[in-house]
């Protein structure tokens, strides 16, 4: 398996480490539990369609490593991926390294967020959030997104 197209995430449930792909025609589960995995990928632009699309909403995250708010919400955006495993996927996307994507969204400002479903954009967060507040935004998304 190519390494630049998996990563490693540890179960929450049983703490073994899995290779999670960066796209995958179903939900990542652990191989020892069974249970759903945190699903978090870093896209470049090359990679962005195809990891921005899948059988899961996808929570977009476009920053960038010089941004203060990208910085502080960054851990609440991976607890979301944890807390709604095997709901969501969370897409990073580095604006420096991949700005076709910021300028094909329109993006002017970072944080920005995207929930996309079938890689289609059905809602947008500009900004950092409290953490109860993007909790709020993601699973009120994340409702309004899985029929």
């Amino acid at each position: 398996m190519d390494n630049s197209k998996s990563g490693i995430t540890a179960c929450p449930n049983c703490s073994k480490k899995n290779r999670v792909p960066k796209t995958a025609s179903g939900v990542p589960v652990c191989g020892a539990c069974q249970q759903p995995l945190p699903w978090i990928v870093d896209a470049d632009e090359a990679e962005f369609a195809q990891a921005s699309s899948g059988p899961l909403p996808v929570l977009v995250d476009l920053w960038a490593p010089w941004c203060g708010p990208c910085r502080t919400i960054s851990p609440l955006i991976e607890q979301l991926a944890r807390e709604f495993a095997g709901e969501l996927k969370v897409v990073k996307v580095n604006v420096d390294h991949a700005p076709g994507v910021s300028q094909r969204f329109g993006v002017q400002g970072i944080p920005t967020l995207l929930m996309m479903r079938d890689g289609k954009e059905v809602a947008r967060q500009v900004g950092a959030l409290p953490a109860h507040a993007l909790h709020s935004w993601v699973s009120g998304e994340l409702a309004r997104t899985d029929r």
